[in-house]
């Protein structure tokens, strides 16, 4: 896999539940990795800034299994607030964060962190449904383009942010 782009793919293993799966190589150590992942200000640098994504709880966070942390942003120029849960944390090679209260229905991303060679290969698995199932149909591809520009986006920057510095 290239380090210069996200591989991202879209499923629909169960009805009304959705999934984006991102791969992306990244040319650094997996504790490397994980330690910008594990500090929620990061989130900020890696999400577009057309979403207006700010955290709302006090920083520093010590991200744990089951740590809330609270978000304002704009989806579509609605501004609504988001609530995730860590509900597994486990350092170097895992975690999930599920929205308690947010745009979706549900909403669980799982953050994967594998050796790949001297490289991680930093998987995102993100499981979601929509609110209002009779019209699904009608904003999934909507809702699937906005995540692959957020996405896409987050890979970006991540590669610029952990590019190994010149020897």
């Amino acid at each position: 896999m290239s380090s210069e782009a996200a591989i991202i793919r879209h499923s629909t293993p169960r009805r009304g539940t959705h999934v984006l799966e991102t791969s992306n190589e990244l040319p650094l150590s997996v504790q490397s990795v994980f330690d910008f992942f594990a500090n929620a200000e990061n989130l900020e640098r890696i999400t577009p800034p057309e979403l207006a994504f700010r955290i709302l709880t006090p920083t520093p966070i010590d991200i744990r299994e089951g740590v809330l942390i609270d978000y304002r942003l704009r989806l579509f120029g609605v501004p609504f607030g988001w609530r995730t849960r860590i509900s597994l944390w486990e350092p170097p090679v895992r975690f999930v964060d599920e929205q308690l209260r947010g745009p979706y229905r549900s909403w669980v991303h799982t953050h994967t962190f594998e050796a790949a060679g001297e490289s991680t290969l930093m998987t995102d698995r993100v499981a979601y449904s929509l609110p209002g199932h009779p019209v699904t149909h009608i904003v999934l591809p909507l809702v699937r383009h906005q995540l692959d520009r957020i996405f896409r986006y987050r890979a970006r920057v991540i590669r610029e942010i952990l590019r190994p510095a010149p020897p």
